[in-house]
């Protein structure tokens, strides 16, 4: 046990016996490991780090952004993310869970839940604002191995923003610009893209957003002021906290928590970086360590892969979701539907079967038969959102109301639908270069006649789609800030964060208040006519 080469934990010693560790096993003969593979360069008993640590942590604190096409990305997804959350505002049941956990709590220099008159501190702004973007499953997605939403981390990365640019404005100092929102949410969508592209946790039963907190620890303490060390240390206690359980997106506990579940995780990943920054110490081997670490413990003596070099891919690639708030899986399905409404809708007592192919992620996701409990049962069902658009022609957040789900027709139309693999779709939906969500569609009636089958491959919000895309986000964009607010002033708030240099220039406690309920009269529009805004058309100014 003196020989410095041999672990000091007789049990660590005994489990390495009887395996080498997959760090190990790349490192023989004093090579280092590949810089993409998790674990750390060196064999356990050199007391290392993981290479995957510092990896994350070399590129938030030392990458520099330079893609155009991902800062003009970036502003869409955080406008997106913020009227996704001026959206849910609109239903109790995520209104409640918003604000200080003691009510009436004060907090100098907080944040606000952006669209409320909730300030408080960056940890419980960022579980509320998080939670009002994920809420009604609005906010973009990404999919690989595992299936996150990157614009997750934009509920804690835009208060910790305004958190900090009060502090430093009551020092004197100039406050942190919108700017640096976008190229911080460009470093967080990449890790938490990146790290989702080879490592499913949702096939061993565990929840994906532990990679919204290790995205959100990393760039919060950069945000805070922490070097690579510091980062790190962050990055490993939000590996540390492990992988919650997904069994509340599944039959048959579906519940509300999958709407504040991003929230958790990225309120916990800004108190991770606030407590790294007090000093606070990590864990250099909490992936690598035999039985206790992360890669033994979820992925079976694996290791995470990590085969893409952390850049700007993830956010030049994200999903949006344009015209449905539906589980992205589903989005080209519905698609499909829409077109078959005028054959179908005055035929529907007639349908026998509606055939639906689709990808074998989806059907690990969305296939879902049986009672539906609840909305968020609902919006994760293939079967009930394209029996919606047979039905109603449209799919709006409202169909998963009760009261519209109690319509008899939707659930008799879920029992007669099929949904199956398609083999092509799914080795499309896997391809880089493609990255495909085909969904096909098509309707049998019971004489034996049959719609033709409707394919549609690429979603509106899939980087192909582009041109179709930014200006129908303009469009979402107007029609949530609608509903908080007066025509004039909507408009006016939409052409202030319009234009990309005036949106990057803008001071982010500026930006926020744009979406108070009573903001500064500073920030209100000049007093004009009563007309409603109309959205300019065009291929999106951002």
């Amino acid at each position: 046990m003196n020989d410095p080469q041999r672990c000091i934990n007789p049990a660590v010693s005994f489990f390495r016996f009887f395996r080498r560790s997959a760090c190990e096993r790349k490192c023989k003969g004093g090579r280092a490991a590949p810089a993409r593979v998790a674990p750390s360069l060196r064999p356990m008993a050199d007391y290392g780090t993981d290479q995957l640590l510092l990896d994350i942590a070399d590129y938030v604190v030392g990458y520099e952004v330079s893609s155009r096409a991902a800062v003009k990305t970036a502003r869409y997804a955080i406008l997106d993310a913020v009227g996704c959350a001026l959206l849910s505002l609109n239903y109790p049941e995520c209104v409640k869970l918003l604000g200080p956990i003691v009510p009436g709590a004060a907090v100098k220099h907080g944040a606000h839940v952006i669209g409320t008159t909730h300030d408080v501190d960056p940890v419980t702004a960022a579980h509320g604002c998080a939670t009002a973007t994920r809420w009604l499953d609005y906010n973009d997605a990404w999919l690989g191995a595992e299936w996150v939403h990157p614009s997750d981390v934009v509920g804690a990365i835009l208060p910790l923003a305004e958190y900090l640019s009060r502090v430093r404005m009551e020092r004197n100092l100039p406050s942190l610009t919108m700017k640096d929102v976008v190229v911080n949410a460009i470093k967080a969508y990449e890790v938490v893209g990146i790290l989702a592209l080879e490592n499913s946790l949702n096939q061993i039963g565990v929840d994906h957003i532990m990679m919204t907190r290790v995205a959100v620890a990393a760039v919060a303490t950069a945000m805070l002021g922490g070097g690579r060390r510091e980062v790190a240390n962050a990055v490993s206690n939000a590996f540390a906290d492990g992988a919650g359980l997904r069994c509340f997106r599944h039959y048959p506990n579906n519940g509300t928590r999958k709407g504040w579940a991003a929230g958790d995780a990225a309120s916990r990943g800004v108190w991770l970086a606030m407590m790294t920054m007090r000093g606070e110490m990590g864990y250099d081997l909490v992936l690598s360590a035999p039985v206790w670490g992360f890669n033994d413990v979820y992925f079976r003596r694996q290791d995470l892969q990590v085969k893409r070099d952390f850049g700007e891919h993830v956010m030049e690639n994200v999903l949006f979701k344009v015209a449905y708030p539906a589980e992205f899986h589903a989005q080209t399905a519905i698609e499909a539907a829409m077109r078959l409404h005028p054959q179908v809708v005055y035929r529907v007592d007639e349908v026998h079967q509606i055939a639906i192919q689709t990808t074998r992620s989806a059907v690990r996701c969305v296939d879902k038969t049986g009672p539906l409990k609840n909305a968020a049962d609902r919006d994760h069902c293939v079967q009930y959102a394209v029996a919606v658009a047979l039905l109603y022609g449209t799919l709006t957040a409202e169909h998963y109301e009760d009261s519209i789900s109690q319509d008899p027709r939707i659930d008799e139309l879920r029992r007669k639908t099929v949904v199956t693999e398609n083999p092509q779709y799914s080795a499309d939906y896997a391809d880089p270069d493609r990255r495909s969500v085909a969904n096909a569609v098509q309707v049998h009636f019971s004489d034996r006649t049959s719609t033709s089958k409707v394919e549609a491959e690429y979603p509106l919000g899939h980087k192909r789609r582009r041109a179709e895309c930014f200006p129908a986000l303009e469009k979402k964009f107007m029609a949530a800030l609608s509903t908080r607010m007066p025509p004039t002033r909507a408009g006016f708030v939409f052409e202030r964060t319009r234009d990309p240099q005036r949106f990057d220039a803008t001071a982010v406690p500026d930006f926020v208040e744009l979406f108070h309920p009573s903001p500064s009269p500073f920030l209100l529009p000049p007093i004009r006519g009563g007309l409603d805004y109309v959205v300019p058309a065009g291929e999106g100014a951002l």
